[in-house]
């Protein structure tokens, strides 16, 4: 057993697109996840939990570093990461841990500490500061696929064509089909394996800080048997959608937008045309594959939980257990992720502490944000959370406790610039400043402002449960819209950077609380 005053272990784990409505856990009538519903009965469930920003980069700076994009200013995969911004990795290495990357972080360095010619200016695939790499998975996966070819598996076809069925004959065909490695030969099944063989390593007496970073249930969307067949396209629930994609394109400038971009090889290699010409019976088979890519990566999962246990550590373990971002899964016609819709942005949380058991079981029907996860471990730690982060501890909630005044709504931003060949800016006729959108979502209530002129939307989920019904311009909904339009700009106003707003220069010295890095600072 493990000493008496030692901290804790932390082991963050983000399964990488999974929608926050796909876990049995919260009553999917279709998808199985028993690894994730045994953590969640000895946790806390965050039933309503948004990601602050898509696609990956952007929302795993908010998560890593507990600043909205507003602060963080993370837009796009490759915006680099200002190099004065703390992050999780960082503050836990300073508490003496030593935190240690099994998979990715995507976080793009700041270029201004780099030389012209550093290589690492060349990916988004950058690691976040702080962290020990043990085992890296970007993109192209080349570990994974060495590994591959030295247990016999033909992996020559690379990344992203080993994503494809074994033997395919009608390219980009959406079949069932298994892919060369089998399930015990996944990415996932690889960091797992990475992961045990580390945890073996460590000192009992000494604490240690893992993230892992699985890409599953991210696209490709393939996976092995069994779980290629686990679940039946004809089952699910119905798609959130209008009558066809041309109607959802004529409910707004930006939907016309990116149901044009969306193409079917970034999610099925191979395939060609459009997304939003997939038959229902194609998107079916995907999400009937994108189901079983849960249960696989939940199968990991469970290796996980055994081998914390088999190592003694279970008990002195903290687990938060989460995702970047969602997944449209053929809502409104759409895959991937972005834009405003719930699909993308509301997402899993559980966080396990076992020295919390209060509220082990409890489900969490209040508003929570990825900013908060930093925040979190750092209060679970006993340690101040630095007043400048905009996220709030989640902590009371472990308690059983219900905190004072939490947020009543939950937020999050997409930026959809191009920095590096201007596409959207021209397509909109606006500045890359203005490709922007912000959403404020209660209740009862969605609002989305648009920059550059775009109209905004406002949704009544009460009513309009899918979000197919704007009504920002229905005289009825007048006041509704201006409350949150307010409500939208006070939260800005509120979160804005506060790294030196906090802090005053006195005939004492000075005052208050400054972040970031700073030279001299002792």
């Amino acid at each position: 057993m493990t000493g008496k005053g030692r901290r804790p272990n932390i082991l963050l784990i983000t399964c990488d697109q999974w929608r926050g409505d796909c876990l049995s856990a919260v009553g999917h009538p279709v998808v199985r996840t028993p690894n994730v519903d045994a953590l969640a009965a000895e946790g806390v469930l965050f039933r309503k939990h948004y990601g602050g920003a898509a696609p990956c980069s952007p929302a795993r700076a908010c998560l890593y570093t507990g600043l909205y994009q507003m602060n963080n200013r993370v837009c796009r995969n490759g915006t680099p990461l200002d190099a004065r911004h703390g992050n999780i990795a960082l503050s836990l290495r300073g508490l003496g841990y030593d935190p240690t990357l099994f998979g990715y972080t995507d976080m793009s360095p700041d270029p201004r500490a780099l030389a012209p010619g550093d290589p690492r200016l060349k990916s988004y695939e950058g690691v976040l500061p702080g962290f020990t790499v043990r085992q890296l998975l970007p993109e192209h996966q080349k570990p994974w696929l060495s590994w591959l070819k030295a247990r016999g598996v033909d992996s020559g076809a690379g990344f992203p064509d080993i994503h494809r069925p074994a033997n395919e004959i009608h390219g980009g065909a959406v079949t069932d089909a298994s892919p060369v490695y089998s399930k015990d030969e996944t990415p996932a099944a690889f960091l797992t394996g990475e992961f045990v063989r580390w945890l073996g390593e460590q000192e009992r007496d000494t604490p240690w800080f893992a993230h892992l970073s699985f890409l599953s249930p991210h696209p490709p969307f393939i996976v092995p048997e069994p779980y290629n067949r686990m679940y039946d396209p004809a089952d699910g629930t119905a798609f959130r959608r209008a009558a066809s994609w041309r109607a959802e394109a004529e409910s707004h400038p930006y939907l016309a937008y990116d149901l044009d971009q969306q193409e079917r090889a970034k999610f099925r290699p191979g395939a060609e045309g459009k997304v939003r010409d997939w038959s229902d019976d194609d998107f079916r088979r995907i999400r009937a594959l994108y189901y079983g890519m849960i249960s696989e990566v939940d199968a990991q999962l469970g290796r996980i939980w055994q081998a914390v246990k088999a190592a003694d550590a279970w008990d002195n373990t903290i687990i938060v257990l989460t995702s970047d971002h969602g997944e449209m899964m053929g809502d409104h016609f759409m895959l991937g992720k972005g834009g405003f819709f719930d699909g993308s942005f509301h997402i899993p949380l559980i966080i396990r502490d076992p020295l919390r058991r209060r509220a082990a079981g409890a489900g969490v029907h209040r508003f929570t944000e990825a900013v908060d996860i930093a925040p979190t471990l750092l209060d679970l730690l006993g340690e101040e959370t630095p007043p400048h982060l905009d996220g709030q501890s989640l902590k009371p909630f472990l308690d059983a406790r219900e905190p004072d005044n939490w947020r009543e709504a939950a937020h999050w931003e997409f930026d959809f610039r191009s920095v590096a060949d201007g596409h959207a800016e021209r397509h909109f006729g606006i500045g890359p400043r203005q490709c922007n959108l912000a959403v404020i979502r209660t209740k009862e209530f969605k609002y989305v402002h648009f920059g550059g002129g775009l109209p905004s939307l406002l949704f009544d989920l009460e009513r309009d449960r899918d979000e197919l019904t704007n009504v920002a311009a229905d005289p009825a909904y007048l006041r509704v819209r201006l409350e949150l339009a307010e409500r939208l700009l006070a939260w800005r106003a509120e979160h804005l950077d506060q790294s030196l707003a906090l802090a005053e220069l006195t005939e004492d010295g000075v005052a208050g609380h400054v972040a970031g890095l700073l030279p001299f600072q002792p």
